[in-house]
């Protein structure tokens, strides 16, 4: 018989496809799970009772090992309290055989790593001399304690001999061992102390927060115009009045007031479908007379009224928005300022309606100076007049100035009461300064101008001074 071929697999199909999609479907349900507020909650309630165990795990270990050294020294104490008689009388005795077993049995406790014994010469002619066992392996260490005590022997009543010494070191392997064992001890009783309080907490704040979160959040989810009237309740007993409650309070209330809201928007929608038509009609004819409006009012926002100039405040914009643009592309800039020379004698001598055409006239002069698109003149005070010059180096805008004070001085604007040694005419003091790359806003750019004028009225008016 022929073999039954297998069921062909589609092309581009892996065979792994399902096992990882199912992979990924864990991955993802474990993710959601420590990302929601109890798998958080628990996570922080783990790592605190992580560092907790680490904390109490590390004073229980001093304590354990305080107790370990304690236990070891009275060990000691005891071990010489038990042997120093009968070594203090083998010594007397010269009983070496009976010292080496004694040794021995000091030895072969558990906490004594090396015993020392030391001879001391007497009356009898004997010699110093020393005994000493070691236990294998052991080293000197400051850890471990060590007692030494003096061998007094008493060959008959009243009269006491001192025949040597005896000094036991401690052994702190056997104090490193009884801390592993004490060690383990506490720390399965402190993961066991934070395990269960982990639990404990995630299961609490499970049955009394999460589930009630979640049929909240499925309500929610299911909320629609047509299940506004669907009040949210929680299977919990309704004499428990906690945030929760407050929270599903809020909630009903909040829908309560949107279906109210739906309600009479579609009443309103219902009028004004009658009104429609007529609405559109008024709402062009009013749009268009806002558009008028505002036009008008910002035209008034950005120009002097008197000389159809740029006011101080469209100014400040343009000069401000010119030295950003300078300072991004290193272009030029440079600012006119331009004051008329005794102007308050003009109004004193020849009145407030000259003075303003004077102004005037001094505007058009000014306009007819900064003929380029990119100029802005502008009226920045009473007789004070600014020309903002975009792309101009500091010696084109000082032609400008003089340009500007010859045109004005040319109109022959009648000034007799600018005072002996004045020209008999109208003129401009004129202050020019270029943009630097120390100056940190346009503010500094506006003094140095300013500056240059003053210089300018300072040196005898009618003349243009450049900021260096």
């Amino acid at each position: 018989m022929s073999a039954v071929p297998p069921d062909p697999v589609p092309l581009g199909t892996p065979a792994t496809a399902a096992p990882e999609a199912a992979c990924l479907t864990r991955r993802q349900r474990i993710g959601q799970a420590l990302r929601s507020v109890a798998g958080r909650l628990t996570l922080v309630t783990l790592g605190f009772c992580i560092v907790f165990t680490a904390l109490a795990g590390a004073v229980r270990t001093w304590a354990a090992w305080n107790n370990g050294v304690a236990w070891m020294a009275s060990d000691l104490k005891m071990l010489e309290e038990v042997f120093q008689p009968g070594l203090a009388r083998s010594v007397w005795e010269l009983d070496r055989e009976s010292v080496l077993s004694q040794i021995s049995g000091l030895l072969g406790a558990k906490a004594v790593g090396m015993v020392e014994l030391t001879v001391a010469a007497d009356a009898r002619g004997r010699q110093p001399e020393t005994f000493g066992a070691v236990r294998p392996g052991w080293r000197l260490s400051a850890l471990a304690p060590t007692r030494t005590v003096a061998l007094v022997h008493e060959p008959f009543v009243g009269r006491k001999e001192t025949v040597g010494t005896l000094t036991l070191y401690g052994e702190e392997r056997a104090l490193w061992s009884r801390l592993r064992v004490e060690l383990m001890g506490i720390v399965v009783t402190q993961l066991t102390q934070s395990l269960l309080v982990a639990g404990l907490v995630m299961l609490v704040f499970n049955r009394l927060v999460t589930r009630h979160v979640r049929r909240i959040a499925a309500h929610l989810k299911r909320l629609s115009p047509e299940t506004l009237g669907r009040p949210l309740v929680l299977r919990r007993p309704p004499s428990r009045r906690d945030e929760l409650t407050q929270l599903v309070d809020g909630v009903n209330h909040l829908q309560t007031n949107l279906s109210d809201f739906l309600q009479r928007q579609h009443r309103y929608e219902t009028e004004l479908a009658h009104h429609r038509d007529r609405l559109a009609e008024l709402v062009q004819a009013r749009t268009l007379e806002l558009e008028t409006a505002n036009r008008t009012l910002e035209t008034l926002s950005r120009t002097d009224a008197l000389t159809g100039l740029a006011n101080r405040r469209h100014f400040d914009e343009a000069s401000a928005r010119e030295f950003a643009r300078g300072d991004r592309t290193g272009q030029p800039l440079c600012l006119l300022l331009a004051d008329v020379d005794h102007f308050k004698r003009f109004n004193d001598t020849y009145g407030h309606a000259n003075g303003d055409a004077c102004l005037r006239a001094v505007a058009g002069a000014l306009q007819r100076v900064a003929a380029r698109a990119t100029d802005l003149a502008a009226r920045v005070g009473g007789e004070e007049f600014a020309l903002l010059l975009p792309d101009t180096t500091l010696a084109q805008a000082t032609r400008l100035a003089e340009l500007l004070r010859d045109t004005v001085h040319a109109l022959a604007i009648t000034h007799a009461g600018a005072g002996p040694g004045a020209a008999p005419y109208v003129t401009l003091s004129i202050g020019v300064a270029q943009q630097e790359p120390a100056m940190p806003d346009v503010d500094m750019l506006f003094r140095h101008a300013d500056r240059a004028m003053y210089q300018a009225k300072e040196q005898g008016r009618n003349r243009v001074v450049a900021a260096l």
